[in-house]
């Protein structure tokens, strides 16, 4: 998804005139301007709007929708009715929250949050509402036993499919793919393209901002182990188990693929935008798209992640491109090379709080899959600074400082890699003190989410922003990259997934997905989000619901697919600390902050979506 460059990137939509390929990127575009001019004045004129996740509720979950409007036409109305899509039948009723407002974002309008989380029975369902004689109804959607996880994750598996970086050109030119600064050539086939308008191929990057960096093909093939393991049933019902594990294994060939001799991953498969697949090269990335020969993976630059997703798939002992034993053996040869090296390949010289996560559940890994105590100690420390890290506020604390932990696509990652961690862990103590850690996070979430209005449940978070602990929806535009800010989808998902997968252990409750009502609620309300229950009613994963995101084109055949999830919703542009609010589908080459699909989005609302069903 994301290259470092701060201005405009994309290859498919406006030309980068300062970009010495910018002829190349103006060659696609997408639905016309006006189709977007026309939702926009449909949705800033309509009176009063429902907004809902346009695809599905699971029967046993939670289930909430937004209505908007202005307050003197709301203002009488006390109730909602659910009705049947195909009948007009009515089968629920229930009554509206208190008003809500949130000024940051849309002065002047009025909020209602509306709770169906009681209806169960299964069906295609309308929201419907009354006013001053006129009938107002919300999209349709499904309610159904795991349904979004029934609906979705074929789609899912299908957009990776399509995310191959298998196109002739790519093997061609990946098989001997030259290291940057070097005459050295590798063999790096495989892996996933990063975006839909990007075809270069991540571990991680945004290295040099050290406490930004992202999970990126490791995470997408953990992701899919972790389906493959969690809901097996499930998934052999929908008749994608085999795809799922085929998946995961193709992921895991490309991440032993990317061990070098010397025993690091190589970060970045880097096209420069360049159509000539020759131009290809593994590199650091710094900004502006500056590449250096910093390719080496750090724990938190993706080489954690890595070493996880081949221990972890190592277990399943069957074989892809190179053997279970071989996955196993490259995991325990890049965790001992980066127990000596892993400060030498941080940018700054220093670990921080995405190092312990990342080498929590690559350890972690690496313990249940072989038993030794090598891997245990390691994983038992790593967790023991997680809880260190935790603040008297509940949020952690990135640096050995001040920093609050804030992340745009892994923040739910350090409550994720604990839980992993406490599948194996047996001393008390230490189960219990990992416990008191993921309970004061998924505490802190739910609190710094309802402690302003917020109809929708927006997940926020807390940052530091000019020496000032600030709390905000969106993360800070003005940050240590320089120059990323995105929409958060991933973040969003990732929250999910802790608060269910965490709450399981913190808050455990027998029915619904397993954990407290509070904690059910936020995830929905996140997924929710993703799936058109936003201001702008969008539908972010390609090809469900009403309103998508414009297509977008890439080379060698790639582009938008379905399954796929873009960004999202940022805080205002222009608005250094991220308050406000922004969506644009055209914005002169930057609306792939807003558009663009980006593998991580998919691969932590699988998370999400495997916790709901997971039994």
């Amino acid at each position: 998804m994301i290259i470092s460059r701060p201005i405009v990137r994309r290859i498919d939509y406006q030309p980068i005139m300062t970009s010495p390929n910018f002829f190349m990127r103006q060659i696609f575009h997408t639905l016309p301007l006006i189709w977007c001019l026309i939702f926009f004045a449909e949705h800033v004129s309509a009176a009063i709007i429902i907004h809902v996740n346009q695809v599905g509720f699971d029967s046993n979950g939670a289930k909430t929708a937004v209505i908007s409007g202005n307050p003197a036409e709301l203002s009488e109305i006390t109730r909602f009715d659910l009705i049947s899509s195909g009948s007009s039948r009515k089968e629920f009723t229930g009554k509206l929250s208190p008003s809500m407002t949130i000024d940051e974002w849309f002065p002047g309008k009025v909020y209602y949050r509306i709770d169906f989380s009681s209806f169960t029975k299964p069906g295609k369902y309308k929201i419907s509402l009354g006013v001053n004689g006129k009938s107002y109804t919300s999209d349709e959607f499904l309610i159904e036993d795991k349904a979004l996880a029934r609906l979705l994750i074929p789609s899912i598996l299908h957009y990776y499919n399509k995310q191959r970086a298998d196109k002739p050109e790519e093997l061609i030119a990946d098989q001997n793919i030259t290291l940057y600064g070097s005459t050295k050539t590798v063999d790096l086939r495989g892996g996933w393209d990063d975006a839909s308008g990007d075809i270069s191929k991540y571990f991680s990057h945004l290295a040099y901002a050290n406490f930004m960096s992202q999970q990126q093909i490791p995470l997408c093939t953990w992701s899919m182990e972790n389906a493959a393991e969690s809901i097996p049933r499930l998934l052999s019902q929908l008749g994608v188990l085999d795809s799922m594990k085929r998946e995961a294994l193709y992921g895991a060939d490309y991440i032993v693929r990317s061990l070098s001799e010397e025993g690091y991953f190589y970060m970045t498969v880097f096209s420069y935008f360049n159509p000539d697949p020759k131009a290809r090269r593994v590199v650091g990335l710094n900004a502006n798209s500056v590449t250096t020969s910093n390719y080496q993976c750090a724990y938190r630059e993706g080489g954690g992640m890595g070493i996880a997703a081949l221990a972890r798939i190592s277990r399943w002992k069957m074989n892809g491109d190179f053997t279970s034993q071989q996955y196993l053996d490259a995991a325990k040869r890049a965790f001992a090379h980066l127990q000596i090296n892993n400060l030498k390949y941080c940018d700054d010289g220093k670990e921080n709080i995405l190092d312990d996560y990342c080498a929590l559940l690559g350890a972690t890994e690496l313990w249940l899959a072989t038993g030794e105590n090598i891997y245990r100690d390691e994983a038992r420390e790593r967790a023991k600074n997680l809880e260190k890290r935790m603040s008297l506020a509940g949020y952690f604390i990135a640096n050995d400082a001040n920093r609050p932990f804030w992340h745009a696509s892994d923040a739910g990652l350090p409550v994720v890699a604990l839980c992993r961690y406490l599948k194996i862990e047996s001393d008390a103590a230490l189960k219990a003190a990992a416990l008191g850690t993921v309970k004061k996070a998924l505490d802190y979430n739910l609190n710094v989410t309802s402690n302003v209005s917020n109809p929708f449940g927006y997940a926020r978070q807390s940052f530091l922003f000019k020496g000032m602990v600030k709390d905000g929806f969106f993360i800070p535009h003005e940050n240590e990259s320089g120059w990323w800010w995105q929409g958060e989808n991933a973040r969003l998902a990732s929250l999910a997934t802790a608060a269910l997968v965490g709450g399981k252990l913190v808050y455990p409750k027998p029915e619904g997905w397993g954990t407290s009502e509070p904690l059910q609620t936020y995830a929905s309300q996140q997924i929710s989000w993703i799936l058109g229950a936003n201001p702008y009613e969008a539908c972010f994963m390609y090809k469900f619901g009403r309103n998508n995101m414009p297509y977008m084109k890439s080379l060698y055949g790639h582009g938008s697919e379905r399954g796929g999830i873009s960004n999202g919703v940022t805080g205002k542009d222009g608005n250094a600390d991220g308050s406000g609010i922004d969506y644009k589908t055209n914005d002169n080459g930057n609306e792939w902050r807003w558009t663009e699909q980006w593998i991580p989005h998919s691969a932590w609302f699988l998370q999400a979506v495997t916790a709901m069903a997971e039994e």
